[in-house]
């Protein structure tokens, strides 16, 4: 019943804009933090922003701070990631996912449910 499910992604070039966005269904959305991950091929999965359940806690990894931007909207039961700057580097499946752990994690683990991811592409 649990559904994430990412919109935004898409092929763009090096110094452009994107707004992905997770609209969230079949869960207590204010009750769960939540977090955007990132792979590229044969990477793992890295660790990009969170959020906190009421919105007013932020964290952003330290190789994307500057041009990430994490919020969410609990009316609309959606969190969004707003990436400025878009560097081939950030080419990757962008994921979603809920986490009911209270304390703060960067870690896939520590997160219940996830999207199906949204590709961005970025060429120089």
């Amino acid at each position: 019943q649990v559904q994430l499910v990412e919109s935004g992604g898409g092929l763009v070039q090096a110094g452009a804009s994107l707004r992905l966005s997770c609209a969230a269904s079949g869960l207590m959305f204010s009750g769960y933090a939540m977090g955007w991950f990132r792979q590229a091929p044969g990477t793992e999965r890295a660790f990009v922003a969170y959020i906190s359940r009421s919105g007013g806690s932020t964290y952003v990894a330290d190789s994307v701070k500057g041009r990430f931007t994490i919020s969410r909207d609990n009316a609309k039961n959606t969190v969004s990631l707003q990436i400025d700057d878009l560097k081939p580097e950030d080419t990757a499946i962008y994921y979603c996912a809920a986490s009911s752990i209270i304390q703060r994690t960067t870690s896939p683990r520590g997160y219940d449910y996830w999207g199906q991811g949204t590709q961005v592409t970025v060429s120089s």
